[in-house]
């Protein structure tokens, strides 16, 4: 998800950021025992699969009251007053790891959106066209680079909005299947979420696992790349099979476009390096997109690339009181009789596509920590304990599908790793396994599937990206959309990374014990 600023003092952020559920007693009680407290969670993902899977109906707004209407039944469990209900709800909305991932989804999107107003796209399909990147690669090349963007930034969230947001468009105009291009833009989301040193989910399964950061990046390299490696011959493979969309005018839009676009936008590529670069240096993740917006809006105004106007701009009505002293600025507009004043721009619009999304995200982690609560995270843990982990195998067996459970319920893939991480601990620590083995498992469960599960982060938020590119591109029809149920079977690597540690269970291949390698064998980060 997000990075932190300096990793080696993150080794309190489980305590810090999201309850422990292995050391506290359900706070909630409810008619039917510890499971009913699951309720509000299991109401909404039954209802995200009719709305996106059985009826086609793509809509944020539509989640939102999924979730809510989730939480209103709940509440009708509880026995005993609804107040601890309630202020559950918010306590689950304030923890810090949902609020990071807002805070980087809107800083995100006036990134992208800022880079997008400026031409970018227009300078990937020109450089497509030069050197003869077509629509069998580009799924292929743009996975490598957003596992390189994420890898080097550290947020797979914020990969994802910039990716759709750029390569997305230029890539379905290619003639690129956009389906199996969202998959390839979330594939390497998550590979640069599993692997990068600065990543929040890295920081969190190597503290809870007490293990070092850079022993944990260095021994999970060889099941992220083999899952990669995979996924690449995947997306070539793919791409010859499935067919571009259907564009309205297709040919003569793309050979449009094509003839329109110049090299100039790839200037944004010095964007990009920027926030790379800062990333890379330790600053914080938010400081680095404000230094890409910065060099952004500075590039499209030094090179022409768009008026200042379409980066931030005031339409005020005629009677304004300060209309007459202002009206000379060129971010300020009179607006048209019966026209509704607004302030609209790429950084507007780029922060507000994910207002809807926060209000999800946020509903959605109040309900996980109700499950937390009443005691149903704790019951599932209990089972799987005493009746799967009955050996080695069986252990890290339990260990990957527990967190891919806990997964599918906590969207917010830092989140359930906070929540899952002792207990995949003491499992681990019941065989002897050490403490890189359990985090390598807890991160590449977490990392993959938050972004498969139709109503996970990373999948709603390039989705909500996504829903903007009608409105900045006429070829673009709402058509081209991507319901968030037809992307799952094409999100490649992180099937491929959740199969690699089943086959790495059950073979034993990269297995290591207590007694074999120590943490402070390997220099911290």
């Amino acid at each position: 998800m997000s990075r932190r600023d300096d990793p080696p003092d993150d080794e309190d952020i489980a305590s810090e950021q999201f309850v422990d559920p292995t050391d506290e007693e359900p706070a909630i009680t409810f008619y039917g025992g510890r499971g009913m407290s699951a309720l509000p969670i299991a109401f909404f993902v039954l209802w995200a699969i009719v709305q996106t899977a059985l009826l086609r109906i793509s809509s944020e707004e539509g989640l939102v009251l999924g979730i809510l209407l989730g939480l209103i039944i709940g509440m009708f469990f509880v026995k005993g007053s609804w107040k601890g209900y309630a202020n559950t709800i918010f306590e689950g909305m304030t923890q810090p790891v949902a609020v990071t991932a807002i805070v980087a989804w809107v800083w995100a999107g006036m990134f992208a959106e800022t880079m997008q107003t400026g031409g970018f796209v227009e300078g990937l399909v020109w450089l497509a066209d030069l050197t003869g990147v077509g629509a069998a690669l580009f799924p292929a090349i743009t996975f490598v680079l957003a596992a390189l963007l994420a890898t080097g930034i550290g947020t797979g969230y914020g990969t994802t909005i910039a990716f759709v947001a750029l390569f997305f468009p230029a890539g379905v105009l290619l003639g690129a299947n956009p389906v199996l291009l969202f998959g390839a833009i979330l594939s390497g989301a998550i590979f640069g979420d599993n692997l990068a040193p600065v990543s929040d989910t890295t920081i969190v399964s190597a503290v809870t696992q007490d293990a070092d950061i850079g022993g944990v990046v260095a021994s999970r390299f060889k099941y992220a790349i083999i899952a990669a490696v995979l996924a690449f011959i995947g997306y070539i493979v793919a791409s010859s099979v499935l067919p571009g969309a259907e564009i309205t005018n297709g040919a003569e839009a793309r050979q449009l476009f094509v003839a329109e676009s110049t090299p100039v936008g790839l200037v944004h590529l010095l964007s990009m390096g920027v926030v790379i670069a800062t990333a890379v240096a330790g600053r914080h993740i938010v400081e680095a997109i404000s230094w890409g917006i910065v060099v952004a809006v500075a590039s499209n105004l030094l090179f022409g690339l768009t008026a200042p106007s379409a980066i931030v701009n005031f339409e005020a009505p005629a009677d304004a009181p300060a209309i007459d002293l202002l009206e000379w600025l060129p971010i300020v507009e009179i607006v048209a009789q019966g026209d509704d004043p607004a302030v609209t721009g790429s950084l507007v619009e780029g922060a507000a596509g994910f207002f809807t999304l926060s209000i999800l995200v946020l509903f959605i982690i109040g309900a996980a920590q109700i499950m937390i609560r009443g005691g149903a995270f704790q019951a599932i843990l209990d089972w799987s304990l005493d009746t799967l982990a009955t050996n080695v195998r069986n252990a890290e067996l339990t260990m990957v599908g527990s967190a891919a459970l806990i997964n599918a319920t906590i969207t917010i893939n830092t989140a359930a790793e906070v929540a899952i991480g002792p207990y995949i601990s003491k499992v681990g620590e019941r065989f002897n396994i050490n403490g890189y083995r359990r985090a390598n498992i807890l991160d590449a469960q977490t990392a993959a599937l938050g972004y498969i599960f139709p109503w996970s982060g990373g999948v709603l938020v390039g989705f909500s990206e996504m829903q903007d590119l009608p409105d900045t591109y006429d070829w673009f029809g709402e058509s081209l959309i991507v319901n968030p149920i037809d992307v799952v079977p094409f999100v490649f690597h992180g099937w491929l990374l959740v199969a690699v540690f089943v086959l790495a269970a059950i073979t034993g291949f990269g297995r290591e014990y207590v007694i074999d390698r120590e943490s402070e064998e390997v220099a911290r980060v």
